[in-house]
């Protein structure tokens, strides 16, 4: 039987995200007249023994001369060093835990900063391999034990040649310290690691480079060695998504890349090849073609509430599961949507417009309050639902239709059709999807049903209201007022012409399609949508899906999970386990879920199977996309 393999990990910029010195050195010199020319000296000594030009040894010295330290310093450091934990090493935890007898911690640093993370780690206190500080009586560091191999240079090699490790030996680390234990011999393979800084003369004396936790043990044929690396699952995000999106997808390992604009079908197209998951907002449209192209899509996510850019059919047909953010912006344009009555009800905009004329026009006349006016909401969901409690908290009257049965909150009244909202409200205010269905839902017929002098908004989608007949409408006086944020017709970007039929008219509000491009809500979006996206590639969870079965999954735990997408059709499941009996997996949990078109197989095994084995699962009838997690 082949002896286990020892894992040998450096610390510094691998397993934590700093270099131990100079992290003292910022704690040390802090209010220091001359910190900044220490820091700089002291970080060029630590690139100069990392990248093998300068002896460790004299480099450790010559950094512990230049800074002030003392116990209280270091333990400062030891008390966050948990917090300062490289991010891939967070992520698989689980791994050192596992395998804490099977790992070694080789260090030039020092014990009492290393130890809190090492035991963290489950490593124990004996396999940790460092070097040790010494003070004066006032508590100042003097240097560390001479007696220490570790203290000088070539001190790595000795060290593990003197353990006697019976199997292979593995090293992973960022230095040339860490090079010099595979070119020594004491190391069997060496992973340069580069997630926090990369080295070229590190690298090419590596057998590999590792970018992260992740590409190291599917390297070595650990932990994820049948799932894909995160690093190399590819992102795009189009129309300047929020960069707190970006940063949580990186974060959890991620490769991202992000573009300002929208791409138009054929650009989509090329864009898209070799892509895992794709972000887009509203401007962006996702077709059929678009999709037949995606040939690596998994998922994709709508940072904004509506999906009608994207073809969900022809998403599900492919396995591709889309996400949103329902909720997100609603606050943002509820609040447009009462700024915007208020700003009608009293001609805020005509008036403020003949001011920057040079126009002086104090009159009452035409001017109304909130207060008391009854306000119709058509569309009673997350945002005209929030719009109501707020109208009444203003003083309101609020009436609401809508074709789902909503619950209705505080003292609002259900209108049984839009004809009879219409000729009791004072002011409109539409809150409908963009389904084909609400086109034109407001036109010559409807607005003609309104109260004469009433105020329309829409906030919606611009296919909803026929801005022509609105045109004519409040050019005829009929209707008092609008404020309208969307339109048939947009211009792809800032730099396209705008043109309607309502520029010009009297008390009529146009904004750029703003409603929820607050900062707030757009982070709130790019949060929301992110975490989809990560619970749907960590764990195949798909809650608020759209496209395909809501699946609420908890982390895998122990197990491998495999992720069956397919189509709901007789027979799948028990072909997908005559596959997984014949394989000889041992099944530790399953869940089925479908809807009309789609089923979801989500199924839990045992870690110790044959990964070949499983390609008969590939080819079950009706697959449209299987995936594995660890």
């Amino acid at each position: 039987m082949a002896e286990p393999t020892t894992y040998v990990f450096d610390f510094d910029s691998t397993l934590v995200r700093i270099e131990t010195l100079e992290a003292l050195a910022d704690i040390a010199l802090a209010g220091a007249p001359d910190a900044a020319a220490i820091r700089a000296e002291v970080a060029a000594l630590t690139d100069q023994a990392m990248a093998g030009d300068l002896p460790f040894g004299e480099a450790l010295r010559r950094r512990l001369t230049l800074l002030p330290l003392t116990r209280d310093h270091v333990a400062e450091l030891a008390a966050r060093i948990l917090d300062e934990g490289t991010p891939s090493v967070r992520r698989n935890l689980r791994f050192f835990r596992e395998n804490a007898d099977r790992i070694v911690i080789l260090s030039g640093g020092f014990r009492e900063i290393i130890a809190p993370l090492a035991a963290h780690l489950h490593v124990p206190p004996e396999r940790v391999l460092c070097n040790d500080l010494i003070y004066d009586p006032q508590g100042r560091v003097t240097g560390v034990e001479a007696a220490n191999p570790l203290s000088e240079a070539g001190g790595k090699p000795a060290v593990i040649r003197a353990l006697g490790l019976p199997g292979p030996v593995v090293m992973i680390g960022d230095g040339w310290t860490d090079a010099e234990v595979r070119l020594a011999g004491a190391a069997d393979r060496f992973h340069a690691f580069t997630e926090i800084v990369r080295r070229e003369r590190v690298v090419a004396a590596a057998d590999a480079e590792a970018p992260s936790m992740d590409e190291f043990l599917h390297a070595e044929g650990l932990a994820g060695r049948w799932s894909y690396p995160r690093a190399r699952i590819r992102i795009l995000l189009l129309e300047n998504i929020h960069p707190a999106a970006v940063e949580r997808l990186e974060e959890a390992g991620y490769t991202v890349e992000s573009l300002k604009g929208a791409l138009d079908e054929d650009a989509l197209i090329e864009a898209v090849r070799g892509v895992h998951v794709l972000g887009v907002r509203s401007k962006t449209q996702v077709s059929a073609r678009v999709l037949e192209a995606a040939d690596r899509l998994m998922a994709l996510a709508a940072f904004c509430i509506g999906t009608n850019q994207i073809d969900l059919d022809a998403a599900a047909a492919r396995g591709v599961a889309v996400f949103n953010a329902p909720y997100s912006n609603t606050r943002s344009v509820v609040e447009l949507a009462v700024g915007l009555t208020i700003a009608l009800l009293r001609d805020v905009a005509d008036k403020s417009a003949a001011m920057h004329r040079g126009e002086w026009n104090k009159s009452a006349a035409g001017s109304r309050e909130l207060r008391g006016k009854t306000l119709g909401i058509v569309g009673y969901g997350a945002i005209g639902s929030q719009l109501s409690v707020l109208a009444e908290g203003l003083g309101m009257r609020v009436v609401f239709h809508d074709l789902t049965e909503r619950l209705a909150l505080g003292n609002a009244r259900r209108m049984n059709s839009l004809d009879a909202l219409l000729a009791e409200s004072d002011v409109v205010s539409l809150h409908v999807d963009g389904r084909t269905e609400n086109t034109a839902l407001i036109g010559a017929a409807q607005l003609s049903r309104m109260k004469e002098g009433a105020l329309l908004l829409n906030l919606s989608r611009g296919h909803v209201v026929d801005v022509g007949a609105l045109a004519q409408a409040l050019g005829a006086g009929r209707i008092g007022g609008a404020a309208v944020d969307v339109f048939p017709d947009e211009p792809a970007t800032n730099a396209d012409p705008f043109d309607s039929p309502l520029r010009g008219l009297r008390n009529v509000i146009l904004t750029p399609h703003i409603g929820g491009s607050t900062e707030e809500a757009q982070e709130a979006i790019g949060a929301f949508a992110a975490e989809r996206l990560l619970a749907y590639l960590n764990r195949g969870d798909t809650t608020f899906c759209v496209n395909l079965p809501n699946v609420q999954l908890a982390e895998v735990d122990g197990a491998h999970r495999i992720l069956h997408i397919h189509r709901n059709q007789p027979g799948v499941l028990a072909d997908l386990n005559r596959a997984l009996a014949a394989a000889g997996l041992n099944i530790l949990g399953q869940h089925l879920k479908t809807d009309e078109r789609t089923g979801y197989v989500i199924t839990d095994v045992d870690r110790d199977y044959d990964p070949e084995a499983l390609q008969s699962l590939r080819s079950v009838a009706g697959t449209l996309r299987f995936r594995m997690l660890h």
